[in-house]
C-alpha cells in the first residue's frame, strides 16, 4: 500500500540530514538540457517573460551563513509583474531533496550565466514525426486510398502522442478510476491511509508521449490549477496529479502544541487551510485552524487528551494507542493530512477504512503528545506489517524512529508471522530499516553459539528472509565458502555494534505489550 513507506519511508532523520547532493558539474552530460547560448541579456528577457521549468544558477543560503549558486528549476513564481525586481520564485535546487525547495528573491538568481529553457510543444512533437518516404520508395503506395489512410493514420499517431489535450484527457481518466468520495465527505479534515511512491501512480501508468499509446487526440479544454486543485480534493485520490500541484509547497509553517515546525512538502488542506502564513493544529485532536485565537477557543472545548484508540503498551513515559481507520475517520484522515507534510512519496486516499494506525505518545501532566505513527493494513496480500511511517520533526533524531520500527515487528512476533514494511522505501526509510535489520541480526548472531540458518534468523526475528539476504549482502557478512554460502561477521561490523549498544537507547519491552490480533469479518473488510 502506498506512504512511503516514505517510511516513508525514512523520515525518522531531521531535515537536515537530508542526503548531500553532488554539485551539478558532477551531473552527466546526458542528463542535462542543453543550455541557451548567446546574448545573456537576451536569454534573460526571455527567461522573465517565461520563467516556469527553466533550470538556472541561484545562489543558496547554507546553514553556516556562507553562500554558494547551484543549480535549480523554477516551479512557480509570486509578485508584481510589471517589476520583476520584487518578483519571487519558487525554486527546486537539482539534485537536492524536495524538502529544501523555498522562495527565493530575484537579486538571488544569476541571469548572467547560462539558462536551460524547457522545451517548446513543437519540439516534443518533433521527437515523434516520422519522414515521409520519397515518392519512389517502396515504402510508399501508389494507391491514393492508401497514401490517404497513411497519412490519416501519422496525422493521429502525432496528435496523439504530443497534444497537451491528450495529456490532459489521460489524467483525467486516470483520476475518474479512483472513484468518489463516500458518505462522510463533509467531514473538514479529509485524508489518506496510503504511502504510495511513485511507481504505484496510476497517472505514472499512461506515458501522453507514447506514440503507441492511446487514441486520437480529445477535443481541446481549459486545465487550470484551479481546476486540477478542485478534482484533487473531490476525486478518491487527493494527490492524482502530482507534476501539477504537489511540487509547490503550500504551507510555511505548522503550530502544534509548542511546537513550531516547517512544513516539506505539499499537503492537500481544503483550500481555506491550505495556504495559511501559519497552520495552528491541536496536538490531540488535529483538528487545523488559521489563527491562534481560533485554536485557543478550541482548545477550551476539546476533551481529548490522548489519541482515539485503545491503548496497548505502556512503559516508562511511552504508551502506543490502536485507532481504527473505520471508526475514527477524522481523526484519522487529519494525521494523514499532517503527515503529508512531511512526506514526499506519498499518496493520499480518501478512505482510511483499510487501515490500523499505531500510534506512538509521550506521556505528561498534560496529557499524551503525538510523537510519531505508523499504519497497516488489516489485511495485506503481501504480508506486508507496515505501510507507513512518520516521526514529527520535533522528535527526529532521538531514536524515536528505530521504537517505532522495533514495535511494528513486536506485533509480528505476536501474531507468529515474519513481516516486512511495504516496498520501495525512500532512500531515509531504507537507511533506518537497514540500521535496525543490521543491528537486530548481528546481536542474534553474536549470541548464538550453534550454527543457525537464514529461515531460523527469520523466525526468531520476524525480519523476512529476503531482507535478512539484503542486509547481510549490505554489510559484507554472506561469504562464498567451500562451495557454499556462509556468514561471516567482520571486525568493522562488530566495533559497530558495541559502539550502538553503549549507547542510551530506548527498546520495546515486550511483557508490556497487552494486545491479541484483531480478526476482521468480510462484511468488515468490505469498504465500498
Amino acid at each position: 500500500m502506498p506512504e512511503s513507506v516514505q517510511a516513508e519511508s525514512s523520515e525518522f532523520p531531521s531535515r537536515n540530514s537530508s542526503p548531500t547532493a553532488a554539485s551539478t558539474a558532477d551531473t552527466p552530460a546526458s542528463n542535462r538540457a542543453t543550455p541557451v547560448k548567446g546574448n545573456s541579456a537576451l536569454n534573460a528577457q526571455h527567461f522573465l517573460a517565461s520563467p516556469i521549468g527553466c533550470k538556472l544558477f541561484v545562489k543558496k543560503l547554507m546553514q553556516n551563513q556562507e553562500a554558494e549558486f547551484r543549480k535549480a528549476e523554477i516551479l512557480s513564481f509570486r509578485g508584481p509583474t510589471d517589476d520583476p525586481s520584487k518578483m519571487e520564485y519558487y525554486v527546486h535546487y537539482v539534485e537536492f531533496n524536495k524538502r529544501l525547495d523555498e522562495w527565493v528573491p530575484a537579486e538571488r538568481l544569476d541571469l548572467s550565466r547560462e539558462i536551460e529553457f524547457p522545451k517548446t510543444k513543437k519540439q516534443k512533437l518533433k521527437e515523434h514525426v516520422v519522414e515521409t518516404p520519397p515518392p519512389d520508395s517502396p515504402m510508399r503506395s501508389s494507391k491514393g486510398a492508401r497514401k490517404q489512410k497513411g497519412s490519416q493514420d501519422m496525422s493521429t499517431q502525432v496528435s496523439s502522442a504530443g497534444t497537451p489535450s491528450q495529456k490532459r484527457r489521460m489524467e483525467d481518466l486516470a483520476a475518474g478510476e479512483v472513484g468518489t468520495p463516500g458518505d462522510d465527505a463533509e467531514t473538514p479534515g479529509f485524508g489518506g491511509s496510503k504511502d504510495m511512491d511513485d511507481h504505484d501512480d496510476e497517472t505514472d501508468l499512461l506515458d501522453p508521449d507514447d506514440p503507441n499509446q492511446g487514441t486520437a487526440a480529445a477535443p481541446e479544454e481549459t486545465f487550470s490549477k484551479e481546476k486540477e486543485i478542485e478534482k484533487l480534493r473531490t476525486s478518491g485520490s487527493m494527490t492524482q496529479c502530482v507534476s501539477e500541484v504537489a511540487r509547490v509547497k503550500n504551507l510555511n509553517t505548522i503550530q502544534m502544541g509548542k511546537h513550531e515546525m516547517e512544513a516539506w512538502y505539499f499537503s492537500p488542506y481544503p483550500l481555506e487551510y491550505a495556504y495559511a502564513e501559519k497552520l495552528y493544529i491541536c496536538e490531540f485532536c488535529l483538528c487545523y485552524y488559521v489563527s491562534h485565537k481560533q485554536l485557543e477557543r478550541h482548545r477550551s472545548k476539546c476533551q481529548l487528551q490522548h489519541p482515539p484508540g485503545n491503548e496497548i503498551y505502556r512503559y516508562q513515559d511511552i504508551s502506543f494507542f490502536e485507532i481504527d481507520g473505520r471508526k475514527q475517520k477524522t481523526w484519522c484522515r487529519n494525521l494523514c493530512l499532517l503527515s503529508k507534510c512531511f512526506l514526499d512519496h506519498k499518496t493520499l486516499y480518501y478512505d482510511v477504512d483499510p487501515f490500523l494506525f499505531y500510534c506512538m505518545t509521550q506521556r505528561d501532566e498534560l496529557g499524551c503528545h503525538l510523537i510519531g505513527y505508523f499504519s497497516k493494513e488489516k489485511e495485506s496480500s503481501e504480508n506486508y506489517n507496515l505501510a507507513c511511517i512518520l516521526t514529527l520533526p520535533q522528535f527526529q533524531r532521538m531514536g524515536f524512529g528505530r521504537l517505532l520500527i522495533q514495535f511494528s515487528y513486536e506485533l509480528s512476533k505476536v501474531e507468529g508471522r515474519v513481516g516486512s514494511p511495504e516496498k520501495p522505501l525512500s532512500d531515509l526509510g531504507l537507511l533506518s530499516y537497514r540500521a535496525y535489520w543490521t543491528e537486530t541480526i548481528v546481536e542474534l548472531l553474536l549470541s548464538t553459539t550453534d550454527e543457525i540458518t537464514i529461515e531460523e534468523i527469520s523466525q526468531r526475528t520476524s525480519i523476512t528472509p529476503q531482507d535478512i539476504l539484503h542486509t547481510l549482502q549490505n554489510i559484507g557478512a554472506l561469504k562464498y565458502y567451500r562451495g557454499q554460502h556462509i556468514i561471516c561477521l567482520g571486525d568493522k561490523v562488530i566495533d559497530n555494534w558495541e559502539k550502538g549498544r553503549k549507547k542510551k537507547r530506548r527498546v520495546i519491552a515486550p511483557e508490556k505489550l497487552d494486545w491479541k490480533p484483531m480478526h476482521f469479518t468480510p462484511s468488515q473488510l468490505r469498504f465500498l
